[in-house]
């Protein structure tokens, strides 16, 4: 796993520097919709992931490959596959809003993931797991808040693209009630890759896709955080929270979200 991880890290800080190169944002001339107005790409999406395509099957040649943009190329059977999303907020991304991320992670034909990086670009930041290698920015081991409680700290989240997702606003008055400040940040990927940082004691979002959900899972696992459910099926729910506040955490999920 140490080339896959070398070869990963390195694509991350290229795509942050494509991701980085000032842009127009009065020019939508780079920008379609996919299927509807609250889900765009642009010209970098595009060329972010066709070169980080070509990299991975130049040197993974048996690997599969899945793309946010691009589909799903077969690998060999039984081998790993890639999962690419090369900007994940593309809406930040294309309004000057500096919260976007590039992900990359690695899994096994089953989707358990084995590898996980998440770049965010404007501050200079990757975070890299590999599965039993714990989690690591920027090359420093990193490890979730030792918070015992939510109140008084951070809860990241994310809309299910433009709307709100079914539990998502009894779970928000839970919280509130119990002084726990929600932000709403716009990359599923970077948000949920804070709990592993500790900068938030938990994230959650409605619907989980590999693509851009697997990665910073496996990253905030690796950093002691614990994911409900362990490996959440396509399109549902996934919380990420420090260990010691996943008592009560556990118990808001259960009575508004998982019901």
């Amino acid at each position: 796993m140490d080339r896959e991880l070398t070869i990963a890290t390195e694509l991350a800080a290229w795509a942050s520097e494509q991701i980085r190169r000032p842009r127009a944002t009065h020019d939508d001339s780079d920008i379609r919709q996919k299927a509807g107005p609250a889900d765009i790409v642009t010209a970098t999406d595009e060329a972010v992931e066709t070169h980080v395509r070509a990299v991975l099957r130049r040197e993974f040649p048996e690997y599969g490959i899945e793309g946010e943009e691009h589909g799903v190329h077969h690998g060999t059977p039984g081998a790993p596959h890639w999962l690419i999303d090369p900007v994940d907020g593309t809406t930040n991304y294309a309004h000057g809003i500096g919260w976007c991320s590039f992900s990359l992670g690695l899994a096994t034909p089953q989707g358990a993931p084995l590898l996980g990086i998440v770049a965010d670009p404007w501050r200079h930041e990757i975070y890299t797991a590999t599965k039993g290698g714990g989690a690591h920015l920027n090359g420093h081991p990193i490890h979730a808040a030792t918070h015992t409680t939510l109140t008084g700290h951070t809860f990241l989240t994310e809309w299910a693209a433009h709307a709100h997702w079914p539990g998502m606003d009894d779970l928000l008055r839970e919280l509130a009630a119990r002084h726990c400040t929600v932000r709403v940040m716009g990359s599923t990927a970077l948000s949920l890759a804070q709990v592993a940082a500790g900068r938030a004691t938990a994230a959650a979002i409605g619907e989980f896709h590999p693509v851009d959900g697997l990665p910073p899972l496996l990253i905030a696992t690796e950093a002691g955080a614990l994911a409900i459910p362990e490996l959440p099926p396509y399109d549902t729910p996934l919380l990420l929270v420090a260990p010691g506040a996943a008592a009560e955490a556990t118990a808001l999920w259960e009575r508004t979200v998982v019901r």
